[in-house]
């Protein structure tokens, strides 16, 4: 029993030292970097005997995108700490801010889980229910459904029908949001979240991502000194129809 459990922790220590390696390579040199022939160098063992921790180049890299989004995850909670339990309006911004400094800081990472045009993260779990597919999807959600829950929509603006060839797209995911939030201790229905609420909350979700990866990447369609303010503004015209304000 000793000796059983002193090899899984040998292995589970030599399956970390990989993915460090493998994450060093990637944010000096870039997703192309990550070989196996690389990895197995800097770790010290040889390309095949990687075979016997990882099935493949694919299989190490969506390890590799897990430890960096639950990396993404824990530095977006600590910035909500401070804010208080309560979900608040300040909580979405600073959701939304968090996510942003964190892949300007980590342009490979971000490039690497959100950008890959292999489908290193799933869009569905193996029971064939779609899923949100990474971290800051999970906490942005989850702190904007519950804010919409608590909301009365002082402005009176209540979220617009959906088109219906959407709807069920929508209502597979509005499943998914509700089991997101209930499991965080609110509990909600398809009344209290409905269609039109979660359609507002993925135009919002997009509009993100495609700010974010246009400033990554440097991809402004003009020249933009200063993107913060642009960003500033997007989260204004997103957020205040819901009646979400700072």
């Amino acid at each position: 029993m000793t000796q059983a459990t002193r090899r899984e922790r040998l292995r589970a220590e030599t399956e970390r030292d990989i993915r460090r390696q493998a994450r060093a390579l990637l944010v000096n040199h870039g997703r192309e970097a990550v070989t196996l022939r690389a990895i197995a160098r800097e770790v010290g063992i040889t390309a095949p005997a990687l075979y016997r921790y990882y099935d493949s180049r694919e299989d190490l890299l969506r390890h590799l995108c897990d430890d960096i989004c639950q990396d993404l995850e824990a530095e977006l909670n600590s910035a909500l700490e401070p804010l208080g339990g309560d979900a608040g309006t300040e909580q979405v911004y600073a959701v939304c801010r968090g996510f942003r400094r964190w892949a300007l800081a980590h342009p490979q990472e971000f490039s690497l889980v959100f950008a890959s045009t292999e489908n290193v993260i799933g869009r569905r779990d193996t029971d064939g229910e779609p899923r949100v597919g990474d971290q800051f999807g999970k906490v942005f959600l989850d702190v904007a459904s519950r804010l919409i829950l608590k909301h009365e929509h002082p402005h009176g603006l209540a979220a617009p029908e959906p088109p219906e060839v959407l709807h069920a797209d929508l209502r597979a995911f509005q499943q998914v949001l509700i089991k997101t939030v209930t499991a965080r201790g609110v509990p909600v229905d398809e009344e209290s979240l409905h269609l039109g609420e979660i359609f507002h909350l993925l135009q919002a979700w997009v509009r993100l991502y495609g700010h974010v990866a246009l400033e990554v990447f440097g991809r402004f369609p003009f020249a933009v000194s200063d993107p913060e303010p642009m960003f500033d503004a997007m989260l204004g015209s997103i957020f205040i129809p819901m009646g979400i304000e700072e």
